[in-house]
């Protein structure tokens, strides 16, 4: 299996920042997009920002001047450091994973547990 371990999530005011971070463990034989996902209470869960291998970023439009992704291929890890935070950005934020187990395996999409972040006003 491929585990996705996320951390740093927590209690911020708004105008406050905090940073994410997601490490993938397990047999991996390529990891292609990495990204974060969200999902707030009574909503459906919708993509944040996502990051190729080769270093395409993509952004939720909300969220466009105020988070950074970013990744380590070497080490599959991902990170989300999000600024200017406020009350709408709070939510369980998941990371995900699309990985490929074996080599010409098909890839998969792999989530994490998630981690909450809460920014009160």
């Amino acid at each position: 299996q491929v585990q996705l371990v996320e951390s740093g999530g927590g209690l911020v005011q708004a105008g406050g920042s905090l940073r994410l971070s997601c490490s993938a463990s397990g047999i991996i034989f390529k990891v292609n997009a990495m990204g974060w996902y969200r999902q707030a209470p009574g909503k459906q869960r919708e993509l944040v920002a996502t990051i190729t291998s080769d270093g395409n970023e993509k952004y939720a439009d909300s969220v466009k001047g105020r988070f950074t992704i970013s990744r380590d291929n070497a080490k599959k890890t991902v990170s989300l450091q999000m600024n200017s935070l406020g009350p709408e950005d709070t939510a369980v934020y998941y990371c995900n994973a699309v990985a490929v187990r074996y080599f010409a395996g098909r890839e998969r999409d792999y989530w994490g547990q998630g981690t909450q972040v809460t920014v009160s006003s």
